[in-house]
């Protein structure tokens, strides 16, 4: 059986372009992450995203279903694990940052990956997710067929809040640096967004027309 990994972010399909270091760099700044925080991202695929955390200088480490994953990147420290089925593999109270971005959908049971991440962040430590939008991406949200748990605000919202944490917060997010440093730019987007085809591969019109959700949340100071 072929690897996830290797055909659906194989490099012909999903280059690396500049974004994601343009979207590491806004996070690291937006909520305030510094040098040294122990950071984990579960589902952190190729490992692009971690390895630009630890070039801004923090402790990355990295899980994966893929047992391709680490050897993507082999220069950072990748476990491979089921977390559907397994825990992760780190000690309670163990990192400054839990962050991922499009993994939670991909889980059965998003809320038992979300009460092992309280287990093993910091009292006071940062849960930072990213998911697609229901709302502006349910017509091609099964394109991707490993995806069972779609999410909105008020869900994304919930789930954090019944897991344990607080502090939390959630937005719509349009994933354009463009738009990052013009708010202003998000009312153009929104109005020719109806216009734009579903599944347009050109990156402006396709990002103008999907929107991600970013999920903050707290796990409390006193447990």
């Amino acid at each position: 059986m072929n690897d996830y990994l290797s055909v659906v972010y194989n490099e012909k399909d999903r280059p690396y372009t500049e974004y994601s270091e343009k979207l590491v760099h806004y996070l690291f700044h937006a909520f305030q992450m510094k040098k040294d925080m122990k950071l984990l991202e579960p589902g952190c695929g190729r490992g692009e995203h971690l390895r630009l955390f630890k070039n801004l200088g923090m402790d990355t480490y990295g899980v994966d279903l893929s047992h391709e994953s680490p050897l993507f990147a082999k220069d950072l420290d990748i476990s491979v694990s089921d977390l559907e089925k397994e825990s992760l593999p780190y000690p309670d109270n163990h990192f400054d940052i839990v962050y991922s971005k499009s993994f939670l959908e991909h889980l059965q049971d998003p809320s038992k990956f979300l009460k092992e991440a309280y287990r093993v962040l910091k009292p006071g430590g940062l849960l930072l997710s990213m998911v697609p939008d229901w709302e502006s991406q349910y017509k091609k949200f099964y394109d991707d067929y490993t995806h069972v748990s779609p999410f909105t605000i008020v869900s994304l919202k919930n789930i954090q809040l019944v897991t344990g944490y607080n502090n939390v917060n959630v937005y719509k997010f349009r994933q354009l640096p463009i738009v990052w440093r013009y708010p202003v730019l998000n009312i153009f987007c929104t109005l020719i967004a109806p216009f734009i085809p579903i599944r347009t591969k050109k990156p402006f019109l396709r990002w103008s027309r999907e929107l991600m959700l970013v999920g903050s949340a707290r796990k409390p100071e006193v447990v």
